[in-house]
């Protein structure tokens, strides 16, 4: 095990998201401003009340004084993050951290990004220089490559494993419809899916998640002060971060049908929180679908599928709203697109809602006693990637 963890130690009283889409209207101080605004709102905390901040965004600029610019803050320290796709994640983790070692007691983590600004589609950042002997490949040609390794080791037809990825983005964009924060807000009929242009292999246009502006932001607080704040904290039961090693490309033993690093932080954040069957335990699972081959993949990698199966437990509607474990019950990346600092707490919301009944009526989750959510993202490329994994609950213990 490499982290004891801090299970218990630290809750999240207050949590603010803003409206995911091309936000052409809004600056990113403005996004900062929102998010920032409904997290105080929801908690009764005043912004002279935050010892520390910390802000995650890859290309949103880089120092703190993104976020203490636009939110004036009184001098405080604020700490600028990233970390690939889980920039958001890793603001909250280290955020989490400050508090648990007693060095704060009250912070801030808010995610932000404005992707649509950059004038094209896709990350706003550029690759470092190489000799000219490495090729350039768009991400979703890499995570194309999940689809017929998984069909070649399983044994499932290309037709079976495209009709699952299909219900994947069915299933995300028919949770996002009901969701007024996500960017698309619209059903699409599976016959529409399997159709669209092709972008990468067997990835369609509706196979891949979206470019978007968005902000989220958490107020951490020690778990004995929680209920100062409010009457439904969510405690922090673990939080795991993992950086491969980079050689899956060059391993030919790596057969594109897993995420080395999403099991091992999985694994972590289980014995973290003590859970032994995740299918069993966690009543809602927010995963990082950029691409819908990859939440198939996933589904084994967290322990909700077995090897090979994954393709039919999602044909089978486990993962939907009303199934056994709901995945992206609010419309994951797929229907929120992917503003890279703010996808993580973006996730890491829609659990303070759920957890607490408060998401809509038409996806609100019955929790069939099960107490937990959890949050996952990973940011590279299959076999050369990180990997982040929190889990959260509504009750001490």
């Amino acid at each position: 095990m490499t982290s004891h963890g801090i299970k218990d130690r630290v809750a999240i009283v207050g949590m603010g998201c803003t409206r995911f889409g091309e936000r052409w209207e809004s600056s990113t101080a403005d996004l900062v401003v929102d998010a920032a605004t409904e997290a105080f709102e929801t908690s009764g905390v005043h912004k002279d009340a935050v010892d520390a901040y910390w802000l995650g965004t890859m290309n949103g600029g880089f120092s703190g004084m993104v976020l203490s610019s636009a939110l004036k803050t009184d001098y405080k320290p604020v700490t600028r993050v990233e970390n690939f796709c889980a920039t958001g994640s890793e603001a909250f983790r280290n955020a989490c951290y400050a508090v648990a070692s007693g060095a704060y007691d009250v912070v801030m983590a808010l995610g932000v990004e404005k992707l649509k600004d950059s004038g094209y589609s896709g990350l706003t950042r550029a690759n470092p220089p190489s000799d000219g002997t490495s090729t350039t490949v768009t991400a979703p040609a890499r995570f194309s490559l999940l689809a017929p390794a998984y069909s070649a080791k399983y044994g499932v037809s290309r037709d079976d494993f495209k009709a699952a990825m299909t219900h994947v983005a069915w299933k995300n964009h028919r949770n996002g419809a009901r969701n007024p924060r996500a960017q698309f807000r619209s059903e699409v009929p599976e016959s529409k899916i399997a159709s669209a242009p092709p972008v990468a292999g067997d990835l369609g246009v509706f196979d891949c998640s979206g470019v978007s502006d968005g902000a989220a932001a958490a107020l951490i607080v020690r778990a004995e002060d929680a209920l100062n704040y409010t009457d439904q904290p969510l405690y922090v039961k673990a939080l795991s971060f993992v950086a491969g090693p980079g050689t899956g490309p060059i391993d030919p033993g790596y057969d594109y049908t897993s995420f080395e690093e999403v099991v091992r932080s999985a694994a972590e954040a289980y014995s973290q929180a003590g859970v032994t069957d995740p299918a069993a335990e966690l009543m809602m699972a927010e995963v990082h679908d950029c691409f819908t081959p990859t939440e198939l993949v996933l589904m084994e990698d967290l322990g909700f599928s077995g090897r090979g199966e994954s393709w039919k437990d999602a044909m089978a509607d486990r993962f939907a709203l009303e199934g056994e474990l709901p995945v992206n019950p609010d419309g994951g990346l797929k229907s929120f697109g992917h503003p890279i600092g703010a996808s993580g707490l973006r996730m890491l919301f829609e659990c303070w809602l759920q957890l607490r009944g408060q998401a809509p009526s038409d996806r609100q989750i019955k929790p069939k006693g099960r107490r937990y959510g959890l949050t996952h993202n990973l940011g590279g490329a299959p076999g050369d990637c990180v990997s982040f994994v929190a889990i959260v609950g509504s009750e001490l213990g």
